[in-house]
């Protein structure tokens, strides 16, 4: 296809990993008890804000630390196809719920050959539309579809792009080599035609919250985007997600003691559709996060995935509980 890229190891991250212990293999083994004998937390959904699309794994990339296993390669998650989609928006009608938002993520969504009749789907049935990218060739081949869906549809159409680091030699250790020039090309081209923009970071680097933020304002300003790097909601910073790294499990207890209300994770407002290789139909996963896991899925609508999500895996502890990470807009 012609995306690759070399995708060298990046050394900050693993000294930051071999300073971290090992996950205790007793932990998030019984999905209603942890290690210790407690009562495992779960969260209800409370209602459908955001319907997520896997469109598929494959990207342009190979990402050092991709928690899919994104690749051009990668094809676990089959594209989704319009019809797909579409018939899940026709649940969320039938169910009469007030979902708001259609998120679609990937693998990069724009490889997807249907994604700009999704899109326009989601958007003309009055959905706020976010979609996840690197913003890269797979996008830019889209501009004019893009614009026109901008045309009709204004900032209900939004963009989040994965900008790993402000430093395009960090961006590119995570992202592979000759990744920040086109990057910054989409991004600015996005920015230039008044997009609805947002741009997703990381904070597995070791610099505080505080100096991230700043650095990636210098960027904004450099590229000529309006965005406000202390908003956390055009620049959103995720934790760490590494399931072989140690998290405390999280109990019923755990609410009181962190002052977290369950009703605030992500699993209570979202959803996710993907489409598993060979698979005849897609299926509903309790949250972006965790598309291979057979435990976190819950049949093939929605009406049946509205059950409890036990958080029995690191992912839920370190991202959501404890990270205050979510991946829909506030």
């Amino acid at each position: 296809m012609g995306w690759g890229c070399d995708v060298p190891t990046n050394p900050a991250v693993e000294a930051l990993r071999r300073q971290k212990p090992g996950l205790d293999a007793r932990k998030f083994r019984d999905p209603d008890v942890t290690a210790k004998g407690e009562k495992r937390a779960a969260v209800s959904l409370a209602q459908l804000e955001t319907l997520w699309f896997n469109t598929g794994t494959p990207c342009n990339l190979a990402c050092a630390n991709c928690y899919i296993e994104s690749s051009p390669s990668n094809d676990a998650l089959a594209y989704l196809t319009p019809g797909e989609v579409s018939a899940y928006l026709d649940e969320i009608a039938a169910l009469g719920w007030r979902t708001r938002e259609i998120g679609f993520t990937g693998g990069e969504p724009f490889l997807n050959p249907g994604i700009v009749a999704m899109l326009e789907d989601a958007l003309a049935r009055g959905f706020d539309v976010l979609v996840l990218t690197n913003a890269m060739k797979p996008m830019q081949r889209h501009k004019a579809a893009l614009l026109a869906l901008k045309e009709r549809f204004g900032a209900r159409l939004a963009l989040r792009v994965s900008v790993d680091h402000y430093a395009p030699a960090l961006h590119e250790m995570e992202r592979g080599a000759r990744s920040w020039a086109p990057m910054k090309e989409g991004l600015a081209w996005l920015a230039a035609n008044g997009f609805g923009l947002a741009v997703a970071g990381r904070t597995v680097w070791t610099e505080s919250e505080e100096k991230l933020r700043e650095g990636y304002q210098r960027l904004f300003r450099e590229i000529g985007l309006v965005l406000d790097a202390k908003d956390p909601s055009r620049l959103v910073l995720f934790p760490e997600m590494d399931a072989t790294i140690d998290v405390p499990e999280i109990t019923t207890a755990c609410w009181g003691i962190l002052d977290v209300r369950p009703e605030a994770m992500m699993c209570a407002r979202s959803r996710m559709v993907v489409k598993r290789k060979d698979a005849a139909r897609p299926a509903v996963v309790a949250c972006t996060l965790l598309p291979y896991d057979r435990q976190f899925e819950l049949g093939d609508t929605l009406a049946g995935a509205a059950g409890a999500v036990k958080l029995n895996h690191p992912h839920c502890a370190r991202f959501c509980v404890l990270g205050g990470g979510s991946c829909s807009a506030p």
